[in-house]
């Protein structure tokens, strides 16, 4: 039995693409990214460990700042072993960095925020190269009351009109969420919105982003999102934009 004395923080970048989402499942038609880095510390380590995630991201999603922590008593180093862990993942995940921190820190629990990022495709033909990294928004969008659709989300709010109902744990029966920013930063063939908030309900951001497209297109008027907030229904709010959009760009410590 190893003495596990010593918990480790992990930053995670991978491409979501061909998995079935961070967290393990319980039948997995496609591998999740969780287990397969699991399997890796233990294969280097050669003990079973617990490998926790900040939170989820859905098949397709993808992260730059997807952040892990794990238990172990076998004494090692952490930059040094780090190629190892590497060689066993495929190319499309990779561990940026490990690190020892205190053994009361939570990858999901100690966070102080998190930030992502959603990329729409603007431009009339689609880029073969972004495909899997953007969404190719259909028509026109009218980006200036896309923005002010935008401002009507910041705040603390309960976000039930724009979260999909899988929570566990307190989250179950907390809605509350803030958000401190929504940008929306234009750059080639489209624009970036920008999401950093104290948390986020599972689907949110992706609803609250299809729910901006609907502002875009005119079918729903900017001034009806406080409506929409206060109905806590989520058949009011927009379909869910797509997944590859969707980046996991940052996970925010004290």
């Amino acid at each position: 039995m190893f003495d596990q004395n010593q918990r480790y923080k992990l930053i995670i970048s991978y491409d979501g693409t061909c998995y079935c989402g961070w967290q393990v499942q319980a039948q997995e038609t496609k591998k999740s990214i969780q287990h397969l880095i699991q399997n890796a510390l233990q294969t280097v380590l050669r003990h079973p460990l617990d490998l926790t995630g900040s939170g989820r991201t859905d098949a397709g999603v993808h992260a730059r700042g997807q952040t892990a922590h794990f238990d172990s008593g076998v004494p090692f180093e952490p930059k040094r072993w780090l190629l190892s862990f590497n060689a066993l993942l495929p190319p499309d995940i990779r561990i940026l960095n490990i690190e020892p921190v205190p053994p009361l820190f939570h990858a999901r629990y100690s966070a102080l925020s998190k930030v992502y990022h959603y990329h729409l495709h603007l431009n009339p033909i689609a880029d073969p190269f972004s495909r899997f990294y953007s969404y190719k928004v259909l028509g026109r969008i009218d980006l200036d009351t896309l923005k002010r659709g935008a401002a009507l989300f910041l705040g603390t709010h309960d976000f039930s009109s724009f979260a999909n109902r899988k929570e566990t744990g307190p989250a179950a029966y907390d809605s509350i969420r803030t958000l401190h920013r929504l940008d929306v930063v234009e750059q080639k063939n489209g624009v970036r919105l920008e999401f950093e908030g104290n948390g986020f309900l599972y689907k949110m951001v992706r609803n609250i982003t299809g729910t901006l497209l609907e502002v875009g297109y005119g079918r729903i008027e900017p001034e009806q999102i406080p409506q929409i907030l206060a109905a806590k229904d989520r058949r009011q709010a927009g379909p869910a934009a797509p997944p590859q959009g969707l980046f996991l760009m940052e996970v925010i410590y004290s």
